[in-house]
């Protein structure tokens, strides 16, 4: 009887130990890094591409504030502190005014179609009930992701183009007189707008069908029995269920309305409309690759992330008070 005794006190005292010393090692920081370590090397990878390809590559921005040159290199070229900014903001006042409307202009026209468009895209696919022509209207609008942007850009030259142009076929088939798309601003515009909807649509409509796929069905059923029409379902209960989707890919976008990139403007663009469509990232390449003036369009660029970085801060804030979904 006192055998038994003293065995059952003895293993509550020894499960005390256990919790004890599990608590004291489950909680730190060490255990639980150990006791994660095949998420952390998972993880690997994708940290180790961040820090080589963009946190590393901060260094160059000291390029903006010194009068680089290639035989001194970046530790003995000498400091200029913000003439390179001042040549930019004050010296090339106008030029400088010029790529701000343009970049916005082009920012606009791209992210203010692509984003809205995307997500009546998705929408449209989802109320789709036959799986077969959903998964169909899916892969071909998924198509354009594979092909590069050489390749989209040369499609839509000819199909604007002035002799053999579909989009000009067609005009002159109502009886009008063809347009040289490319060879007026306005055209350009319409060609980079329209070339970033078909190559982006299919692939931000993944996103926002995933978001879409989590809605919970039986509340459709619900408001269809309460006489709900098929677009106050998409108002009251699509919308709301894929707001905070929504939200994060326009903060995480925000940033193209000034950050333009300039490989599908230099395909695009011709000799006829150079200066009319001049933007940050082709003054880049123009004078910082191709005539070698590293530190001047360093500062262009540096000028370009710190609008970006604004833009994000800003937005992200309105988000987060007004709706509660932010990135951070």
């Amino acid at each position: 009887m006192s055998k038994n005794t003293s065995v059952q006190s003895a293993e509550p005292a020894k499960g005390r130990r256990l919790e004890k010393r599990n608590a004291k090692g489950g909680t730190s920081f060490l255990h639980r890094l150990w006791s994660q370590r095949e998420l952390w090397l998972m993880l690997l990878p994708g940290i180790a591409y961040y820090i080589i390809f963009h946190y590393l590559p901060m260094y160059g921005l000291r390029l903006a504030f010194i009068n680089y040159s290639p035989i001194l290199g970046y530790d003995r070229s000498p400091w200029v502190g913000f003439a390179n900014f001042e040549r930019l903001f004050v010296k090339n006042y106008n030029l400088f005014i010029t790529m701000l409307k343009n970049t916005l202009l082009t920012g606009l026209l791209s992210f203010g179609t692509t984003f809205p468009l995307t997500i009546l895209f998705s929408l449209v696919l989802n109320e789709i009930r036959q799986p077969k022509v959903k998964k169909a209207y899916q892969t071909i609008s998924y198509l354009p992701t594979f092909l590069s942007m050489v390749i989209i850009c040369s499609i839509f030259i000819e199909l604007f183009s002035v002799k053999n142009g579909l989009v000009n076929k067609v005009i002159e088939w109502f009886g009008y007189e063809p347009i040289s798309f490319m060879l007026e601003p306005w055209g350009y515009y319409l060609v980079y707008t329209l070339s970033g909807l078909w190559a982006a649509i299919g692939n931000g409509a993944i996103i926002y069908l995933s978001a879409l796929s989590g809605v919970d069905q039986e509340m459709y059923e619900a408001a269809e029995i309460d006489g709900c029409s098929r677009l106050k379902r998409i108002w009251h209960i699509t919308l709301p269920a894929i707001a905070p989707t929504v939200i994060t890919m326009f903060l995480l976008n925000i940033g193209s309305l000034i950050k333009v990139g300039a490989d599908k403007s230099l395909l695009l663009r011709t000799d006829a409309i150079i200066s009319d469509v001049y933007m940050f990232s082709t003054y880049v390449y123009d004078n910082g690759i191709a005539k070698g003036q590293v530190s001047y369009t360093a500062a262009v660029g540096f000028f370009e992330s710190v609008v970006c970085g604004i833009l994000l801060l800003t937005f992200n804030y309105i988000a987060r008070k007004r709706t509660g979904t932010s990135i951070w």
